[in-house]
């Protein structure tokens, strides 16, 4: 049987205004700024003056990726219309896709099949903008940089220690490393750098974690751009920048809202990647979703090492964060993959395999329940070619560990299929929580990336290489030492090694480079060959996509 494609679903939907979302939400019009019929962006104004109880925040997270596809941000939105279905106040909370993917191979995140925000291709292509705002701040920082060096350099920048980059939200390998400057006086000083995609820009972080207009430019103010021949830290605010910054980024810190198929309230709002960033929409767009809605539910990108890590250890901390209840998505076709079977034979019943791939999604729901102190639901994200073996299977598995399996049909159903693992997340909500994060901060760099190496990734230790090793006394000695640690690492495995599927044990995670994103608030530590600027796979996904004289989008997804 032919299923329709995501966009032809998408282009069926008879969208409402954006006017009457927003009225369901209980966002008062003089908060609203439109963006044509069905977007809108909300003032930020909303979170301080809403007398509004906040409420109960529901984190949806998964097992490590495979290339058979886990469906975290369609059990998302499912999830939260599942909720409307039984006559609860939800509103779902999304990160903005970044166009590297869309035209390259892991498409868009906008959900699929009957549990999708819309319009998608809006969503998925330039939205209101604030993807375009990012870049051009991150890079008007950039050329404020060089023409500082330019025009005689007098606060003694090394040309040879900038460690900012300019960004551009595309995959383009190319760019990685470059050599500007090139040719005449008067065209700058030649040097080597490279581009980061916009995804991974500290100003794309620094948006997700303010707090309001005057945090966002104090915190762009902090940005670490390079340092001097006598190697101290210049910053954004040294080149007296984050004015102008934060002036491009007015518009890009008000959270967007868009609608779910189903017509309920979605906030779709900031979008950094989890294996190079941290992974999580805004703390404003999570905040605004806890006073809209009785229950907000977030996802955070890739596995529960990744996206969840980051959403409980830096998020949450940093934005006072308490999740009631998290959900874990999985499907049997990934379990079997982690179990060594190859894409082409996932549709065939599998036991063994199953058994041998299932650690990896114990591993996690471990991980939420015993480290993090979080009540969890494993979500089944349904597949026609699983057969009931093998749902019961997961079932037996979870439940031995005293956590219960919710079927999430949404991609099928829309939210018809997300009501059993609506009741499910409902009644863990009420359930006694003692939340806490993985690691405290008054310790080493390196004891906090051991805490996190061996408590959520179940290794022997993290090993930092000699340049490694002196950026963590540097970082130390300029006094920030205390912040948290934002991995960035492979999202395919537990360890920093993307062949090593299911729940590796006895491995160790070897950091190259330790840099600070001081206006963040927290340390990325790169491991692997992990890059900040992607590349397209050999067929791009922009190669399928195109548009007819009326401007229908097809080949989207």
């Amino acid at each position: 049987m032919g299923y329709k494609s995501d966009i032809e679903i998408a282009q069926e939907t008879k969208l409402h205004p954006i006017t009457d979302i927003a009225k369901e939400a209980g966002i008062p019009e003089d908060y609203l700024e439109q963006y044509g019929k069905y977007k809108a962006k909300i003032d930020y104004n909303l979170l301080k003056e809403s007398k509004a109880e906040d409420g109960k925040l529901i984190l949806v997270t998964a097992i490590n990726p495979t290339p058979a596809g886990e469906g975290k941000t369609t059990t998302t939105v499912g999830l939260a219309d599942g909720m409307r279905k039984i006559g609860k106040n939800a509103v779902v909370a999304l990160r903005e896709p970044s166009l590297g993917p869309v035209f390259g191979v892991k498409g868009g995140a906008a959900g699929g099949g009957y549990a999708q925000v819309v319009p998608m291709e809006d969503i998925n292509l330039h939205f209101t903008g604030d993807m375009h705002a990012i870049g051009a701040a991150n890079n008007l920082l950039a050329a404020l940089l060089d023409n500082h060096i330019f025009q005689g350099n007098q606060l003694n920048i090394d040309p040879r220690r900038i460690t900012w980059h300019r960004c551009v939200d595309m995959n383009d390998r190319q760019l990685r490393g470059i050599v500007n400057g090139l040719g005449a006086r008067v065209n700058g000083i030649p040097r080597e750098d490279g581009y980061d995609i916009t995804v991974a820009s500290e100003v794309m972080a620094i948006l997700c974690l303010s707090s309001d207009l005057l945090d966002l430019k104090e915190r762009l103010g902090k940005i670490v751009v390079g340092y001097t021949y006598d190697q101290l830290p210049i910053t954004a605010g040294d080149l007296k920048a984050e004015g102008a910054m934060a002036a491009l980024l007015k518009d890009a810190l008000k959270p967007n809202l868009v609608q779910t198929l189903e017509h309920g309230p979605a906030i779709v709002h900031g979008g950094p990647f989890a294996n190079i960033a941290h992974g999580c929409n805004s703390i404003m767009a999570t905040k605004m979703a806890l006073k809209l809605g009785d229950y907000a539910l977030t996802e955070a990108g890739f596995g529960a090492d990744l996206g969840a890590e980051k959403f409980l250890d830096i998020k949450c901390r940093m934005g006072g964060l308490k999740p009631s209840a998290v959900v874990v998505v999985a499907t049997v076709r990934a379990l079997k993959h982690h179990g060594g079977v190859s894409k082409d034979q996932l549709n065939e019943e599998n036991l063994v395999a199953l058994e041998a791939g299932i650690p990896n999604l114990l591993q996690h729901v471990g991980n939420i329940r015993d480290v993090y102190g979080l009540p969890c639901v494993v979500a089944i994200n349904a597949f026609p070619t699983d057969t009931k073996a093998e749902l019961d299977f997961v079932e037996k598995k979870c439940k031995e560990v005293g956590v219960n399996v919710a079927l999430s049909e949404v991609w099928a159903k829309g939210g018809e299929g997300g009501v059993a693992l609506a009741e499910e997340v409902i009644r863990l909500c009420e359930e006694p929580k003692d939340f806490k994060f993985s690691y405290e901060l008054g310790t080493t760099i390196e004891e906090k990336l051991n805490t996190i190496v061996q408590k959520i990734y179940h290794g022997k230790g993290v090993v930092l290489t000699a340049g490694a090793k002196k950026q963590a006394a540097d970082l130390d000695k300029l006094g920030f030492g205390d912040y948290p640690i934002c991995v960035a690492k492979t999202q395919y495995s537990f360890s920093d090694d993307a062949k090593l599927l299911g729940a590796p044990k006895d491995f160790e995670v070897t950091i190259r480079n330790l840099k600070v994103s001081a206006g963040a608030g927290f340390i990325v530590a790169l491991s692997g060959d992990i890059m900040t600027m992607p590349g397209l796979p050999k067929v791009p996904a922009a190669q399928k996509i195109d548009i007819d004289e009326a401007g229908v989008i097809t080949g989207l997804f």
